[in-house]
C-alpha cells in the first residue's frame, strides 16, 4: 500500500511540530545568564588566585541545576556562561581565608560579583573574658 504526497506532507507538518515542541519543552529552562565573578582580598583589594568557585544554580521552579567548580585566575576572576535565571547558591573557599557563601538572584542577561574575602578570624573561648570591661 503506498501513502500519497499529499498524505505524507499532511503527516509531516503535524508531527514535525509536535517532535520540536516535546525537544523544546526539555531543553529550555528559559533565558540563562553570564557571571563573571572576581574574589578579592578584604583588606586591599588585591585579587586572590586559585580559590575555588563553587555554584550551585537552582532554577525559578526552585529545581537544582547541579554543579559547577571553577577556579579564579592570577587576577580573582572566574567566569561561567548558561547559569538559568532564578537563584544561585554561590561559595568560595581559598586557603588562609574564611569561608565566603551567599546565595545572588540571577535576573539578568550578564551579571558582575565581587567576593570580598576575609582572613580568618580568632576563635571564640569561654575561658576568656568577653565583657567590654576588663576585671582589674
Amino acid at each position: 500500500m503506498r501513502i500519497g504526497f499529499g498524505l505524507r506532507i499532511a503527516v509531516l507538518l503535524v508531527l514535525v511540530p509536535i517532535a520540536a515542541a516535546c525537544l523544546w519543552a526539555q531543553d529550555d529552562e528559559g533565558p540563562t545568564s553570564s557571571l563573571k565573578i572576581t574574589v578579592v582580598r578584604d583588606t586591599d583589594g588585591k585579587p586572590v588566585k586559585s580559590a575555588q568557585v563553587v555554584l550551585h544554580p537552582v532554577n525559578r521552579k526552585g529545581k537544582s541545576q547541579g554543579e559547577m567548580e571553577l577556579k579564579t585566575d592570577v587576577d580573582g576572576r572566574a567566569s561561567a556562561d548558561s547559569i538559568p535565571f532564578g537563584t544561585v547558591e554561590l561559595q568560595v573557599i581559598a586557603k588562609g581565608y574564611q569561608t565566603f557563601g551567599q546565595d545572588y538572584e540571577v535576573k539578568l542577561p550578564a551579571m558582575e560579583i565581587t567576593i570580598k574575602l576575609k582572613r580568618p578570624a580568632g576563635q571564640y573561648s569561654t575561658y576568656e573574658n568577653h565583657d567590654e570591661k576588663k576585671p582589674q
